[in-house]
């Protein structure tokens, strides 16, 4: 389950502006940057507030939630967004205190792409990290066949595809791997970026 988190922190951005107009309407500049998965609702959301309050504008990067916390512990931003709670020492790092705000809530899905196969694939979760590991490394391995009786498995390679970048999501995978299985909680770990053992980063 991903979460999407802002994280404020008064006086940490740099760019930051606002004021009452006479008639009482917000006036004010914010820029905020970090996470990818909960941009189409930020969006969504900042584009009606701006309608609704013209002279308020919001501008969001989403960066993923590595470069959301750097740019807020350097006062380059006014908000960042991470799908994974700031570590403490992140927290100590920022120019101010910050506050977590839970903003929202989604599922990280596992995707794949298989030539000729007519059904779904069932991959339990200690194949999935042995796949990751790259102990598992071609479709029609038996572990593979076990997770799917009767299904007539490719004897192709499997490509391995990851986040390159620091990701909030990367964090909630290999945390996941890392609960089910003891090779990978003890030889990659979890966290926004991780060395992962095979595949090509994108």
């Amino acid at each position: 389950m991903a979460a999407g988190l802002l994280a404020l922190g008064a006086g940490c951005g740099s760019n930051a502006s606002g004021e009452a107009e006479g008639n009482g309407a917000l006036k004010a500049s914010l820029t905020g940057a970090g996470a990818t998965f909960p941009y189409p609702l930020y969006s969504k959301w900042f584009d009606v507030f701006n309608k609704e309050n013209p002279g308020v504008s919001i501008n969001y990067q989403s960066i993923g939630s590595g470069g959301g916390i750097k740019q807020i512990i350097a006062k380059t931003v006014d908000f960042g967004a991470s799908d994974a709670p700031m570590k403490d020492k992140e927290l100590d790092a920022a120019p101010a205190e910050l506050i977590h705000i839970p903003t929202v809530a989604g599922a990280v899905a596992i995707v794949y792409n298989v030539n000729d196969l007519d059904t779904g694939l069932k991959l339990t979760s200690e194949t999935l990290a042995r796949i990751f590991l790259g102990e598992i490394t071609r479709w029609d391995d038996p572990a593979l066949a076990a997770d799917n009786p009767g299904v007539n498995l490719p004897d192709e390679d499997i490509a391995v595809v990851h986040r390159s970048d620091g990701s909030g999501t990367t964090n909630i995978f290999t945390d996941y791997l890392s609960t089910a299985n003891a090779d990978w909680k003890t030889e990659v770990g979890k966290g926004k970026a991780v060395d992962w053992p095979v595949g090509i980063g994108g």
